[in-house]
């Protein structure tokens, strides 16, 4: 019997485990291959801020899938289709960034769950429905129980609607972005700015009151977030493991050669 690939993030938080995630952004499927052979549990591929065609993602996706590596793709705000071509590709999840409000979410989980929980436009035919080789009915149902919907809080507007937004069925998980945070705030990229400390706290509290999970980035560190209760902490990224790398190469061959420090 052919059977779609669940989300092995969903299946460890469901199972009450912590899930590590790794950012990538660069264009290459062998980034999913070295962070699956590692053992993270998911790839974080960028359409938001990054230049990643619809190409390139499938093809990190495939690659993401042959290591059982969870392919999470932080959409770019636009049409219905921008939200559902990567889960149509087969990743296992969506991100959607800057997430403003109740309504807004509500649009969300309307336009990427099937019926009942929403009324995403029906295809089956692409790697997520195992290209029409199962039932429609099995894939419409498979979906909304294995597909992770995960969305950032990344504004202040948000927060005086945190407690709806987290009871909005077809949500999985919160996100919180501090870095954009801090921007909103006026107050960029200090992280140790108490309240970027104090909403941290409150969303994954808030998530998971009422059952919803929770994720973030490793600021101020990856085990605090996980000390705090997150579910799903992004540890790093090829271009920032690629940069420290190149740096500290740099820096060994400028203290023997005795050339002048960057």
């Amino acid at each position: 019997m052919i059977t779609p690939r669940k989300s092995r993030v969903l299946e460890k938080i469901r199972a009450g485990k912590k899930a590590l995630c790794f950012k990538s952004n660069l264009s290459c499927p062998r980034v999913a291959e070295i962070a699956g052979l590692t053992g993270f549990d998911a790839l974080w591929i960028c359409q938001e801020h990054v230049p990643t065609d619809h190409s390139t993602m499938e093809n990190m996706i495939l690659a993401g899938k042959a290591h059982d590596l969870d392919t999470i793709v932080r959409v770019a705000k636009g049409s219905y289709s921008d939200y559902i071509r990567p889960l149509e590709a087969d990743a296992a999840g969506i991100m959607i960034p800057h997430l403003m409000s109740l309504e807004e979410a509500e649009y969300i989980a309307h336009t990427v769950r099937f019926a009942p929980v929403g009324l995403r436009p029906l295809d089956g035919g692409n790697a997520d429905g195992l290209y029409c080789l199962i039932d429609g009915c099995e894939y419409m149902k498979f979906c909304n129980e294995n597909r992770l919907v995960i969305v950032q809080i990344e504004d202040p507007e948000p927060l005086s609607q945190l407690d709806k937004i987290c009871q909005v069925p077809g949500i999985d998980m919160i996100f919180f972005g501090p870095g954009d945070f801090s921007h909103a705030i006026g107050d960029p990229c200090n992280f140790a700015n108490p309240e970027i400390t104090r909403v941290r706290q409150l969303v994954v509290k808030t998530a998971h009151k009422y059952g919803k999970f929770a994720g973030t980035v490793s600021v101020p560190s990856l085990t605090a977030c996980f000390e705090e209760g997150y579910d799903l902490v992004n540890g790093g990224s090829d271009v920032g493991a690629l940069g420290a790398k190149c740096r500290d190469i740099r820096r060994t061959f400028q203290e023997f050669t005795g050339e002048k420090q960057d």
